[in-house]
């Protein structure tokens, strides 16, 4: 049985420890469960292994997302529809000031990144946030991860690169973020296409992830008048059967919560580049909405 002793060290690691695996798989329940068997593992360790206990945390927490972030890509292969991350709420307000967990959760990766990360190898994903993420050493991730250091710099410049060349830059000024948003809900709800249509770049996609269970396009929707149409007709739908909208702060950036019949029924963000609405993210999958409620 653990000691208090060996129980507060493993909560005072568990934010980081969460950290990397929910950016490692993008999933909060998927996370959540790596960080168990973490302490499962630390719970039976023999403390003189251990000289370091956050650095032996992260090498057992980031060895178990990659073997199940193996699994996952294969799951994933199969899903429908375009795949995004699972929402993240990163603004704790008062209920958790100035703490570890604050700041690593605050400092999340947007769904924008989240996405181009799915597209890396697990071992590149896992150097790519020890070292970005999380300002490990060569070195240190090289430990971790059982690879030589100069295996690890390549995965790290070819993961950096990648990255680099795939992520979406969006604004991310938060009072441009809240007006936008704000006018945006409004101009859906009142069903004004040329309201809409002025915050929409021409070439704004809108991307949705159902998991082929809930109403959402299966495919990406590319250009304004396209996105633009189908936003006042889900707003349309939206409205005649009752829902609440709370601005909440998902994964660093506003976001729009949806509620209906008292529960999570979507999560929107808007990805801003030179004050217009370049991309749009629904989430109404309800596997990944479970945590909101």
């Amino acid at each position: 049985m653990a000691t208090d002793t060996e129980i507060d060290d493993f909560e005072e690691h568990r934010p980081v420890l969460m950290g990397v695996a929910y950016r490692m798989l993008g999933r909060v329940a998927d996370a959540e469960d790596v960080v168990q068997d973490a302490w499962l593992r630390w719970s039976r360790a023999d403390r003189a292994d251990v000289r370091e206990p956050r650095a032996y945390l992260v090498r057992v927490t980031a060895r178990l997302a990659i073997d199940r972030l193996r699994q996952a890509q294969a799951r994933r292969e199969s899903y429908v529809g375009p795949w995004l991350p699972e929402p993240l709420v990163t603004d704790f307000g008062p209920t958790v000031p100035d703490t570890a967990e604050q700041a690593v959760l605050a400092d999340s990766v947007s769904l924008a990144v989240l996405v181009v990360l799915e597209s890396l190898s697990p071992l590149e994903r896992a150097v790519f946030v020890l070292r970005e993420a999380f300002g490990l050493s060569y070195a240190e991730i090289a430990g971790t991860l059982e690879r030589g250091e100069a295996a690890v710099r390549q995965l790290a410049a070819r993961a950096r690169k990648h990255v680099d060349e795939r992520r979406p830059r969006f604004d991310v000024d938060p009072v441009q973020q809240r007006d936008l948003t704000e006018r945006f809900l409004a101009a859906a709800s009142e069903g004004d296409l040329d309201g809409l249509m002025a915050m929409l770049a021409p070439d704004a996609r809108l991307v949705g992830d159902s998991g082929g269970k809930a109403r959402a396009p299966l495919r990406v929707i590319e250009t304004a008048d396209k996105v633009g149409r189908f936003v006042q007709g889900a707003a349309r739908q939206g409205a005649s059967e009752g829902i609440e909208l709370r601005i909440v702060e998902f994964n660093g950036a506003l976001g729009v919560l949806v509620i209906g019949n008292g529960k999570p029924d979507s999560v929107l963000q808007l990805g801003l580049h030179e004050g217009r609405i370049q991309q749009i993210y629904i989430v109404r999958n309800p596997d990944k909405l479970g945590s909101l409620a």
